[in-house]
């Protein structure tokens, strides 16, 4: 793996205050802020593809090893980054299936967080990648997992004013990507110090294996050419408790837990199964965290398998509270 630029982080964590010389405009300040924070490679990650045009929403797409083609990423920055100097705890919000890394930027995450201060990482995850390692891969490597935690978390840390610690990052996500913030804050225990689950299954055992049934089905057809997420006939069953939030109840306890879901999904089959299945889990999931004392915040709501924009912006908001200061 290729090694960080050595002053890539110490310039970048100085560069909120900008020195600049009598008698430039506005428009050169603030070329000069966004030349000055432009991010590098490192990490395993060589950019291939960018644009930091705009204030806010920063795009990158990356070369890896982890990933057989190029993935994106969204950098939402707060509306005062280039002039406040100060440090920003960290958001990662994780699509759902069929999804790709601009799903928030289509619900309209730019004027959910104006003002806000919180910088907001959306990435790829692949149309059906679970935020997982598949057991097995016909197309080429399609690790997410290592992705997301070995690279992109410690690249986003070197090259933005972040919190670099569990007290500045939470991790959120829509369906697929609900479980697999679920998953990330309880299998990375010391990462994220917030997990929100919108639609989000938090059950993979639950009916005979639905959801690790259909994450194999998924995968097989959309991503892996015929490989999996967790083996099939024959699961790798360590795998399977490894990454189940209901086996893991004690990894989220002093962690803020944030879970929405529908009730009353359309007689669409894609949406009344998702949603059913989804309802079910976070209904399990919080009869085990009430038995395990360990507190959270969740809402069943009418209507099916979505993001509820009102939810969204209440567990925003809850994100900036429970973390660390801006």
């Amino acid at each position: 793996m290729s090694a960080p630029r050595p002053t890539r982080r110490t310039m970048l964590k100085a560069a909120g205050g900008l020195t600049v010389a009598a008698g430039l405009g506005a428009g050169t300040i603030l070329a000069t802020s966004l030349a000055a924070n432009a991010a590098g490679d490192g990490f395993g990650l060589h950019i291939t593809e960018r644009n930091e045009d705009d204030p806010r929403m920063w795009y990158y797409r990356f070369q890896t090893a982890e990933i057989s083609w190029a993935p994106g990423v969204n950098v939402l920055l707060p509306s005062d980054y280039h002039t406040s100097g100060r440090t920003y705890p960290v958001l990662y919000l994780l699509h759902g299936g069929n999804g790709d890394f601009m799903e928030f930027d289509h619900q309209g995450i730019r004027e959910k967080t104006a003002g806000k201060p919180v910088i907001v990482v959306m990435p790829d995850g692949g149309k059906a990648g679970w935020y997982s390692n598949p057991v097995s891969s016909n197309s080429g490597p399609h690790n997410w997992e290592s992705f997301h935690l070995n690279q992109l978390v410690p690249w986003v840390d070197a090259n933005f004013r972040t919190y670099a610690e569990f007290a500045g990052r939470a991790v959120a996500g829509f369906s697929m990507g609900g479980f697999g913030a679920l998953k990330y804050a309880a299998k990375y225990y010391g990462h994220f110090a917030s997990v929100s689950a919108h639609s989000g299954p938090p059950s993979l055992r639950r009916d005979n294996g639905l959801v690790v049934h259909w994450a194999n089905v998924s995968s097989a057809a959309v991503d892996l050419a015929g490989g999996t997420i967790y083996g099939a006939p024959a699961w790798d069953e360590t795998r399977v408790t490894n990454d189940n939030p209901m086996q893991n109840l004690e990894r989220y306890r002093g962690k803020r837990i944030f879970m929405v879901a529908g009730t009353s999904p359309s007689p669409d089959p894609f949406d009344f199964t998702n949603e059913r299945e989804v309802l079910a889990g976070q209904r399990e999931f919080k009869a085990a965290l009430d038995a395990a004392k360990i507190p959270y915040t969740a809402y069943e709501e009418p209507g099916g398998h979505m993001v509820r924009p009102n939810r969204l912006v209440e567990d925003i908001d809850g994100v900036i509270a429970h973390l660390k200061k801006a």
